[in-house]
């Protein structure tokens, strides 16, 4: 490898041409990076003690650590952005000068010449930089003077937008600025060696000045860079390209790393932090040992599932409009299993009708616990989960089982709760308020609710209500208003809100365009209804309420027993009780610290349970979150927990990961007085939000 430091423009003008090879991230610049580089050009030119900025490392791959050769193509490394950039704001500057020259070197046919072009050359030989099948196009229209594809690359043309507008808002005197700022400009000219250097290696420990890589853009050189070049090629044309394609510009840059920390749930049953997705995957790559193009080809066909359900690809209308409903109540947190779904139901392993029933379900789930006010925390580890309860044979069947089985805040929220609280809550400020009224209205309809149709309150918002409305109401008007009106009764949808404003009821029934003619199922009741008081609100809540039992299912048999969010206790699998352990029976101060602990620790959640073990006192949720084993002085407890993820500001915490001792867990602290009880409960706590999807 050979670091040199090097001004930019002589740079450009010496080299031949530069690559960005296909395993690269597309261009991805946007208006906060082109600005911060036009600041910085413009303060550079316009001081006179700025003699240079550094706007970081150009690394590129050469044959040897010769001279680089005249005619010899650089495939950049690192340093795209920047490169793609800087050519963007001289192609801009050269149509703003045109023939002027106000700084010598700086006119349209030298730029051109020197920096954007090999002008003796012809094909792509010709352009000092290549890009990307997705951006290379719409660069190459830009330095020919070219209208730009069908399918122009968003970034490039968006930049170069944004640099013809700053130049043509810079008076002619300034342009002398800009050239001067450009002319400032110094970078680090690395150059590698492709025998010598670990090219991945340094590229994953460059650290860039520009727009950070994303895990997936990490995830996409790690594939295809250290690959031959037919096999790269043949690679990235058969399975990259087209994911890209399907994703979409905008998709691709936004929801692909989604994707990957999906897809990598879904393959090992772990969940990557989102920062992780990039290890998990090179960690996934090492171990599944199918090799990489099988792997490459099994992400290809994931991907299009995803587009299918996250992104509106899918073919089927019954499916897309399934599934279109599911991105509005924004239950991405489910894709891990229904991407499970999807791939048996591709597979003719799951009927299309199973798999409809099955998303509708899900969608129940998620919006009756936003209904409910339940935590959503452990909902990821929830739906990651479910593949190990499915049954092929009886796939829809299992699925339903495990919603009943779900339990505390992991639970299937029972109608008797899903009623009360749809009927109480304030439904206009919940953040799905768009999306429930609509799916009221579209339910078993093929026609979707268009979009100019807005939330309507019936009884208007405004505090001061007109005397007739306070007599429709009686005497009781202020408390009606108060309680009533942004709950579900009071709620509907109409393309006449500007129209309707705080008229009295029966004149929104009546106008033109009024509830009367309103084609809306949501509206059918109040065409007949002669007044609008509180009786009527709770008569239209109570409808509405009955229709959402319908419209957001339960899985059979949820509501078969009596509601409650408290499973009964899994009987020990043990004949062992307390007194079986000698130091609880012996000393009373071990005995009374044991008796506030359990207190404590039962006491965290309905689904905890005590067993009594042997050697130990088991406290589960899922399974053991801690075990308290009694000593002559104290209880030792552990918790089954990484030590490394548990916070212990007062560090009195033992790691014991791989060590031999009675109880489950890598984590271990000793409890001896009541005095201590509410910090170990902090650190319990923590074990318990750790196993219920909390902490993670």
């Amino acid at each position: 490898m050979r670091a040199t430091e090097t001004h930019l423009l002589p740079f450009l003008k010496q080299s031949p041409q530069f690559i960005v090879p296909i395993y690269q991230r597309t261009y991805s610049w946007t208006e906060i990076q082109c600005q911060q580089l036009w600041d910085d050009i413009d303060r550079a030119g316009s001081r006179d003690d700025i003699t240079a900025h550094f706007i970081g490392s150009i690394v590129y791959v050469a044959e040897g650590l010769s001279q680089v050769s005249q005619q010899a193509p650089l495939l950049v490394i690192d340093g795209q952005q920047r490169l793609t950039t800087v050519l963007l704001l001289i192609k801009a500057l050269a149509q703003a000068l045109g023939d002027d020259e106000p700084v010598d070197g700086f006119s349209a046919p030298k730029l051109n010449q020197y920096y954007l072009t090999n002008h003796l050359e012809k094909a792509d030989r010709y352009f000092k930089l290549l890009l990307s099948q997705t951006d290379n196009l719409s660069f190459q229209a830009i330095i020919r003077d070219r209208l730009q594809p069908s399918e122009p690359s968003l970034c490039v043309t968006q930049n170069f937008a944004l640099f013809k507008k700053l130049l043509r808002d810079t008076s002619k005197s300034d342009l002398a600025t800009v050239c001067r700022g450009l002319d400032k400009l110094v970078l680090v000219d690395i150059t590698l060696d492709q025998h010598q250097d670990n090219a991945q290696q340094i590229f994953e420990s460059m650290n860039s000045t520009g727009k950070e890589l994303s895990q997936a853009d990490l995830i996409r050189n790690f594939v295809l860079m250290g690959l031959e070049q037919q096999p790269q090629t043949n690679l990235y044309n058969d399975y990259w390209r087209p994911m890209e394609q399907d994703f979409g510009q905008e998709a691709y840059g936004t929801q692909f790393n989604s994707f990957m920390r999906h897809y990598l749930t879904v393959r090992t049953g772990k969940i990557p932090r989102e920062d992780k997705v990039y290890q998990a995957f090179k960690d996934y790559s090492s171990e599944q040992g199918q090799g990489i193009e099988a792997l490459v080809k099994d992400i290809h066909t994931c991907a299009g599932h995803f587009c299918a359900l996250a992104l509106g690809g899918e073919q089927d209308a019954t499916l897309r409009r399934v599934f279109e409903d599911l991105r509005e109540l924004k239950a991405g947190v489910a894709y891990p299993l229904l991407l499970r779904l999807y791939a048996d139901y591709a597979n003719d392993k799951l009927s299309a009708a199973d798999l409809v029933a099955a998303v509708r379900l899900v969608e129940s789930y998620v919006f009756r616990r936003a209904i409910c006010g339940i935590p959503t925390n452990s909902m990821d580890r929830t739906f990651a989960s479910f593949g190990k309860s499915l049954q092929e044979n009886r796939y829809l069947e299992s699925l339903q089982e495990h919603f009943c089985l779900l339990h505390s805040y992991r639970r299937f929220p029972r109608d008797e709760e899903f009623l009360c609280e749809l009927q109480q809550r304030n439904l206009y400020h919940f953040r799905h308020k768009g999306y429930w009224l609509r799916r009221f209205e579209s339910h078993d309809r093929k026609e979707s609710v268009p979009d100019e149709y807005t939330i309507e309150h019936i009884l208007p918002q405004n505090p001061d209500l007109s005397s007739d409305w306070q007599l429709a109401l009686g005497d009781d008007w202020e408390r009606i208003q108060r309680e009533y009106l942004h709950t579900l009764g009071n709620l509907t949808l109409t393309g006449y809100n500007a129209e309707y404003k705080d008229r009295l009821f029966t004149d929104k029934r009546d106008m033109s365009g009024g509830f009367k003619e309103s084609p809306l199922k949501l509206n059918e009741m109040l065409r007949g209804l002669d007044k609008w008081d509180e009786n009527a609100i709770q008569m239209r809540a109570n409808m509405l309420a009955a229709q959402a039992l319908i419209v957001w299912g339960s899985p059979p048999k949820l509501n078969d027993s009596t509601p409650s969010s408290q499973p009964k206790p899994a009987p020990s699998p043990s004949d062992y009780c307390i007194d079986d352990h000698r130091f609880l029976c012996e000393s009373e101060e071990v005995r009374e610290v044991f008796d506030a602990f359990r207190k404590e620790v039962l006491a965290l959640d309905p689904c905890v349970r005590e067993e009594f073990r042997k050697d130990y006192v088991a406290y589960k949720a899922e399974t053991n979150f801690v075990d308290a084993v009694p000593q002559a002085t104290r209880l030792r407890l552990s918790f089954n927990m990484p030590f490394a993820e548990l916070r212990d500001p007062k560090k009195l915490c033992k790691d014991v990961t791989n060590l031999g001792r009675w109880g489950n867990g890598d984590v271990e602290i000793g409890l001896q007085s009541l005095d201590e009880l509410p910090y170990v409960m902090s650190l319990v706590r923590q074990s318990f939000d750790h196993q219920m999807g909390d902490g993670g």
